[in-house]
């Protein structure tokens, strides 16, 4: 049986899991692992974590191998989380164990997905992405004897639904998880790790599509200036090697701010734990002002000129047709639906278990389910 231990080298107000609140459910393990290095390993196991290879986060799977997916964007932000988390001696399994679970929930489609469900489920309790991420963890996957989901750590599970959520969502699940109070600095740190990860990787798809240029980024502050840095260190260097430069640049700058301006925050405020941290309720994970600034005019950019670029919007009218008319079609005849989610209607209502199987599916998946329903020809 092997073994493993936490590093002792963590700092007072990181999330140790000697102090975790614990499991739902009472288990015995076969080994002594760390709970959050557990937790990890549960997600990278679950079935859900597996879709993410074929959902979508700009470009839909079909448009091509190289585009990022969700699960490429999870590891992404697992890789600069834990990056944050070592620089400033935190909990990197903790860190990491909520990088891999942040999407989970996430519909095919992108954000068109979630925002397609959340009309259709007016009236039922809308949709969102991070409550569906913790239902997957805390009630839909199917893996272990004696209860559903993965029975993560309280932390993890605060972590999922505090993640890019206001702390006092009026809820029944977020009164488990100290409603109004910030949640651990490593649960912090995701929101941040999300927006590096996905700010730099739409630029790189962007470029690759052609749907963004050079000429264009040139506008953008932070670009130019890390972008002037590169080329002047490297004169003669080509325009693909640039960008790949110049985002790893640019990656390296943001983690290297929020480190600083954490620590800073950290020391300014007197927090030595997590006590501490739930007793001055503040959010300590940010950027400077200046980088909040210049990152904010690169989301706008990147809104303006890629999310909203013509061709990314023909296909997210085509992805609202196609889930509006599944979730109409379920609803209306419920047979269809897989014997395991028909199983669950008595208990959860018919418009979430519809909504569940929906926001499950992958984009291909998705999209082959509507051929079968309504192209007379392909087999069913």
């Amino acid at each position: 049986m092997g073994t493993s231990t936490e590093r002792n080298d963590l700092a007072g107000y990181a999330c140790t899991s000697a102090a975790s609140r614990g499991r739902k459910h009472t288990e015995e393990h076969r080994d002594n692992r760390p709970v959050f290095e557990r937790d990890r390993d549960r997600i990278i196991h679950c079935a859900a974590f597996r879709r993410l290879e074929y959902k979508t986060q700009v470009f839909v799977n079909h448009e091509g191998d190289y585009y990022r997916t969700r699960l490429t964007h999870s590891l992404e932000v697992a890789q600069i989380g834990r990056a944050i988390a070592r620089n400033l001696s935190l909990n990197e399994e903790l860190t990491e164990a909520l990088a891999l679970s942040h999407d989970l929930g996430h519909t095919p489609f992108g954000h068109t997905g979630e925002d397609v469900l959340n009309r259709l489920m007016d009236g039922f309790g809308g949709f969102e992405h991070n409550m569906q991420s913790f239902r997957v963890v805390d009630e839909l996957e199917e893996r272990y004897p004696g209860f559903n989901g993965l029975n993560l750590t309280w932390e993890v599970r605060e972590g999922i639904i505090k993640h890019s959520t206001p702390y006092d969502l009026s809820s029944e699940i977020m009164a488990e998880f100290l409603p109004g109070t910030v949640p651990t600095i490593e649960g912090q740190i995701i929101n941040y790790a999300d927006e590096i990860a996905y700010n730099n990787h739409d630029i790189d798809d962007g470029l690759k599509s052609g749907y963004i240029t050079l000429e264009m980024l040139e506008q953008v502050d932070l670009w130019r200036e890390v972008c002037s840095g590169v080329r002047h260190k490297y004169q003669s260097i080509d325009d693909k090697r640039l960008v790949c430069q110049t985002i790893s640049a640019l990656i390296g700058l943001l983690i290297s701010d929020i480190c600083t301006t954490t620590s800073t925050n950290i020391k300014a405020l007197g927090i030595a734990s997590i006590d501490d941290l739930r007793r001055v309720n503040r959010a300590v994970v940010h950027f400077n002002e200046d980088i909040t600034s210049r990152s904010l005019e690169l989301k706008r950019f990147l809104f303006q000129n890629l999310y909203r670029h013509y061709k990314v919007d023909k296909m997210r009218v085509k992805a609202e047709i196609f889930i509006t008319r599944l979730f109409e079609t379920y609803l209306r005849y419920p047979n269809l639906l897989p014997p395991k989610y028909q199983s669950r209607v008595e208990r959860f209502g018919l418009q979430r278990v519809v909504c569940d199987y929906i926001a499950g599916m992958t984009d291909r998946f998705a999209l082959d389910e509507y051929k079968r329903l309504f192209e007379p020809y392909e087999r069913v």
